[in-house]
């Protein structure tokens, strides 16, 4: 492996998930703003205030408080968009205000569910990707939860 690539591996992250629930159950949980509120953000972490406007082209922003009051402030821009199928777009929040990140969610058709493959790249340092990595399993188990309901 190249420098480049051993350096890109270290700040990225890739996450898969099964889901016993369709891709379009999944993907509308993951672009519709009222969905996303009741699974964004891990743990006791929640989602006050989420805005989605699921196009090329299309802003997110996404406000997510701790119970001791932290707020977490992140926001993008989508870059494709195919319906039940796949998302890209960028994030730049408050863990990293100066460095935007690339998110690639991909759906695919597993059975009756469907497996979902995240991948979070261009982090500043192996640290923010780390911390990037808690917070995604921790969305994906409340995810789970909500679209298997």
């Amino acid at each position: 492996m190249s420098d480049t690539a051993q350096a890109a591996a270290a700040t990225s992250l890739t996450i898969k998930r099964r889901f016993n629930a369709p891709p379009a159950k999944v993907f509308s949980a993951w672009t519709e703003a009222e969905k996303m509120k009741r699974w964004m953000g891990p743990g006791e972490i929640f989602a006050k205030h989420i805005e989605s406007d699921a196009r090329v082209g299309g802003r997110y922003r996404i406000i997510m408080q701790s119970p001791s009051g932290d707020v977490f402030d992140v926001s993008g821009v989508y870059r494709e968009v195919v319906a039940g199928e796949k998302l890209v777009y960028t994030w730049s929040g408050t863990l990293t205000p100066e460095n935007e990140t690339l998110v690639t969610v991909i759906f695919k058709r597993d059975g009756d569910g469907t497996l979902l493959t995240l991948t979070h790249e261009r982090f500043p340092d192996q640290s923010i990707r780390d911390s990037h990595n808690g917070g995604w399993g921790g969305a994906l188990d409340k995810l789970t939860k909500y679209v298997e309901a």
